[in-house]
């Protein structure tokens, strides 16, 4: 986590609970206790009135806010949705990043917009989501950051498995799946691949694009019925 984006978990975590103490909220955050005092110290030097006393804990002044999102109802709703999607069918970092987005959103609403938010019956249960279906997310999003090549182990419907070096171009979610767009070096065309189906991966060197080989084209093939 960047440190501007910790100090802002801070502040955060204290608008939440109102009282932590240094234990919890390095645990929450992850990091050593003294570095969370370092923060604490930085925070309060820029201007953050946090409050401490021995034995108890930091809080934050009950009329302390940070300026507002102007997000309307639809907008609100759209992002609550699309995190608890993300929740439950995201790899463990993004389901980690869904939960604090959703912490930061409530965090700058009004209260009474706040519970009204949280009450609202979106469910998207994770109970019947396939352990495998995420698995690998992680570093093909990875690969798809940096650009880099990612070696798979892959088993096709037939139940043949063979090991693929892809180019990934994109992440695609059908339904109950994620599906992975990428240039086949094996195959030596645009394919799909089902993440569920893979077994194993490694991200390896970057590579260049070229043309034909662009979630553009890959795009232009699926429409066109021609994508395996």
């Amino acid at each position: 986590m960047r440190r501007a984006d910790r100090l802002f978990q801070i502040v955060q975590l204290l608008r939440r609970d109102r009282i932590s103490t240094a234990a919890r909220l390095a645990r929450e955050l992850g990091i050593s206790e003294r570095t969370l005092y370092r923060d604490i110290a930085d925070l309060m030097a820029s201007g953050v009135p946090i409050e401490s006393e021995a034995g108890v804990g930091y809080s934050l002044p009950r009329h302390f806010d940070l300026p507002p999102f102007m997000f309307n109802a639809d907008e609100a709703e759209a992002l609550l949705l699309g995190a608890r999607v993300v929740a439950a069918w995201g790899d463990p970092a993004l389901q980690k990043a869904a939960d604090n987005l959703l912490r930061k959103v409530e965090a700058v609403l009004p209260a009474g917009r706040r519970k009204a938010l949280s009450d609202l019956p979106f469910l998207v249960p994770d109970f019947h989501v396939p352990a495998e279906t995420a698995r690998f997310l992680g570093e093909l999003r990875l690969g798809l950051r940096e650009q880099r090549r990612v070696r798979i182990s892959y088993s096709r419907a037939d139940g043949t498995s063979s090991e693929r070096v892809i180019q990934p171009l994109g992440l695609i979610f059908w339904g109950y799946r994620w599906h992975l767009a990428a240039w086949c070096e094996l195959r030596e065309a645009l394919r799909t691949f089902r993440v569920d189906r893979i077994h194993a991966s490694e991200v390896l060197d970057p590579f260049e694009t070229h043309p034909g080989r662009s979630m553009a084209d890959y795009l232009q093939l699926a429409q066109a019925g021609k994508g395996r």
